[in-house]
Parts: structure tokens; C-alpha cells; sequence
């Protein structure tokens, strides 16, 4: 059996005192000095691209602190000329979304003909609505002729997106749509996945108790401790939601929001709701409560209007804290609803369609009747989901429709 080699290549983001020990030039414009540092994350090859100059720098990695465009033009450069001052010949070169999107312009007007023969581009789109815009003249700046705009035709052997369902929902609506539609023959859906070491409730170090498939009293235990630590009442049997997202029984919301507005209503909605017994909204960001949170709750509430793939429900299934979920996008590729019984073997979650309240508001309802009212189900439920180390994914996690299935 043959084994890939992988190589991950990032631009250094912030301040830095990396010594100018491995650098090289790109010839954008005037000549841009670059560091090449390496190291390994996971025994994967990194590599860390670093412009000694003011690009990449500044208080976010994303949100316009810096010039965005700029920076990942050089960046896309940078990685190709990495690859040619270094003779690395890959078979695939596997882009990102929009911040590397010109990497594939770059390569076939100009390094194809020098000596990156071999390569082939894939390009994986996580989500639709975050795209950048480039004029002709910015183009020009990387070295290319932005009058002769390639298409993509030629720019990708393949692309990607992140979810079955969501492929489909590109098809048919965004900008990018009829470009996709028309290359329908080399765009494919492919399932995110979760890292299951890192996500394990049998061996989580940020639980106060574990707790697998065979021994679950940990579960009971990481509940109460997170219900005396954020001050909720703990009386009898209670269903404890939690939804832990970028903000867009008792329930704990954890997330920062994006959108300054968006953050101002939580905030208002937190000063109401925090001071009671039932309720708690963090607005912060902790990898170490997340991971409580997933294991401590009985149910992970995903709302989403839209969502490419989604991880929240893959880890919440995990640690067998039960989804509620919209179908949409991943969502309707990894949660199937409690009632359908054209998939039994899968049909152990919590699924609504509408974008109203009312909605929502059932399929919650439903989802409690069932842990007050059937908890010996609810039980076996939850042991299944524990057993599952793919967090009881339905198997089938890729698609590619021909044109004419995607026209009707």
C-alpha cells in the first residue's frame, strides 16, 4: 500500500523573532524576503511562510486588521515559490477557500511553465458566504496580467465542499452557482470529520470524570459539576441543553459573535437571563469548557439557518449529548430525526426544518418528552452514541451527481 505524504503550509500571523536563517525572495514588485520556517503538528510536515514585512500583522487573524488581499496574494506566490526555489515537486496542491484563491492562477500562467510540472490543484470551499474580491490591478501586483482572468476550467482539477447536502444547496443558490453548475463533473461533497482523540469522553482531560459506553456515571458527574460551577439548580431529572457556536429545561450558550450587533443583543440578553437559575450565557471562548460543556449536557442544540457541515452535532454525538439540529447543509448529513423510519438504525436525534420559533420550539419540546418521559430509551441512545468512535455518522459521507441529476 502506497502512503501519501503531507506537507501543511500557513503564513505566520502577528509579531515574531524568527532569525533569517532560511529565506528566499518572491518578486512581487520590489522584492519581498521571505522566512521558511518548519516544523511538525500531529507528524505532519509544517510549514511557516513569514513576509518580513507589515503583512500579516495585526490584533486578528481575520476581520481587517491588516490588508487581507494583499497578504494572501503574497502568500499564494510565496508558497509557490517556495516550492520552486526548493525543487518540491507535489502531486497535489489542496487550496482553501478564498485566501488561496489565486494560488491556481499563479501556478498555471507562470510556474507550470517553470518547473512545477507535476502538481494538480484542488480547491475545498468550507463556506460560501465568506469570499474575498480582487480587481485587475491588484492582480497585477502578484505578477499576473488581471485582464486575462482565467476560469475555472483551468484553474482547478477538482473542488470540493465540505458536506453532501451543502453541495447541492451551492448548486442552485450563491454567486458561484452557475460557475459550479457547469463544472458540475469535477465538484464532489465530501463529509467533515472530528478528530476522535481529541474529542473522547474515556480519556478527556479537561473532564472531572470520564466516562465511555460501559462505565457511564462519569456523564452524570461532569452534569452537576457544571451545573453547581455555573450556579444553575440541579433538582432531579432536568434536561440540560447547550449550544456552543458562533452566536448567530436549563440551557448554556457559549460563543463570541462576529457581528458587533449580534454580540450586543447577547450581551443584553445575558444581563437578563444569568442572574436566574436556568440559564447561562458565556460570551468568551474556552477550548477547556467547551469540552465540559459537550460532556456535562444531555442535549447540543445546533439552530443553524444555514451550515456547510458543522462539527458542534459530530461531537456532541461523541459524548453522547444528544442533537437537536435545522436541516440544512451537514446537519442533514450527520442528524436524523427520532421519528424517521425510513433510516431506523440512524434515527436517533432531533430534526426540524422551519427557520420560526415555533419550530424550534417543538422539536425541543420533543426532545424533552422523550428524556422525561422515556429515560430507559434515552439510556440505550445514549450508549450507542458512545460506542460509535465516527459519532454514529451515516457511512456515506461523499457525493458527485452527473449533470443531469443535478439539473432536475
Amino acid at each position: 500500500m502506497e502512503v501519501a505524504s503531507i506537507a501543511v503550509s500557513s503564513p505566520v500571523f502577528g509579531t515574531s523573532r524568527t532569525k533569517l536563517s532560511d529565506c528566499f525572495f518572491v518578486p512581487i514588485q520590489r522584492r519581498k524576503t521571505i522566512i521558511d520556517r518548519r516544523g511538525l503538528v500531529s507528524d505532519i510536515p509544517v510549514i511557516l511562510i513569514e513576509p518580513m514585512n507589515q503583512f500579516f500583522k495585526g490584533e486578528d487573524v481575520y476581520g481587517g486588521s491588516y490588508n487581507e488581499l494583499e497578504a494572501y496574494l503574497l502568500f499564494s506566490r510565496a508558497c509557490l515559490e517556495w516550492m520552486q526555489v526548493t525543487g518540491t515537486q507535489p502531486d497535489i496542491i489542496h487550496v482553501h477557500e478564498w485566501q488561496t484563491g489565486a494560488l491556481p492562477l499563479l501556478y498555471w500562467d507562470m510556474y507550470r511553465y517553470l518547473s512545477l510540472q507535476k502538481p494538480r490543484i484542488v480547491l475545498t470551499i468550507h463556506n460560501m458566504e465568506h469570499y474575498g474580491e480582487c480587481r485587475h490591478e491588484q492582480l497585477n501586483k502578484c505578477g499576473l496580467d488581471g485582464s486575462l482572468y482565467a476560469t475555472i476550467d483551468k484553474l482547478f482539477t477538482m473542488v470540493s465542499t465540505v458536506s453532501p447536502t451543502y453541495l447541492k444547496e451551492t448548486l442552485y443558490s450563491g454567486w458561484l452557482a452557475s460557475a459550479l453548475l457547469t463544472n458540475c463533473d469535477k465538484y464532489h461533497g465530501i463529509l467533515n470529520g472530528i478528530d476522535t482523540v481529541m474529542w473522547n469522553p474515556a480519556s478527556d482531560v479537561f473532564l472531572p470524570a470520564n466516562y465511555h459506553a460501559h462505565n457511564t456515571d462519569g456523564k452524570e458527574v461532569c452534569k452537576q459539576y457544571l451545573q453547581r460551577g455555573l450556579g444553575l439548580a440541579y433538582e432531579g431529572r432536568v434536561p440540560l441543553v447547550v449550544c456552543i457556536s458562533r452566536l448567530g429545561g436549563q440551557m448554556i450558550v457559549l460563543g463570541k459573535a462576529p457581528d458587533g450587533r449580534v454580540q450586543g443583543e447577547f450581551e443584553a440578553l445575558a444581563n437578563m437571563h444569568n442572574k436566574g437559575f436556568t440559564i447561562r450565557i458565556l460570551l468568551m471562548y474556552s477550548e477547556e469548557l467547551s469540552h465540559m460543556l459537550y460532556a456535562g449536557a444531555d442535549m447540543v442544540l445546533v439552530p443553524s439557518i444555514y451550515e456547510p457541515c458543522g462539527l458542534a452535532q459530530m461531537i456532541g454525538m461523541r459524548y453522547g449529548s444528544i442533537p437537536i439540529v435545522r436541516k440544512t447543509g451537514g446537519l442533514a448529513d450527520t442528524v436524523f430525526d427520532m421519528d424517521d423510519q425510513s433510516q431506523p438504525e440512524m434515527a436517533n436525534r432531533f430534526v426540524f426544518e422551519g427557520i420560526d420559533e415555533g419550530s424550534l420550539s417543538e422539536a425541543l419540546d420533543r426532545a424533552f418528552s422523550y428524556y422525561k418521559e422515556k429515560p430507559i430509551k434515552w439510556a440505550k441512545i445514549f450508549r450507542k452514541l458512545c460506542k460509535s468512535t465516527t459519532a454514529g455518522i451515516k457511512p456515506l459521507a461523499s457525493i458527485q451527481l452527473n449533470k443531469s441529476e443535478r439539473m432536475t
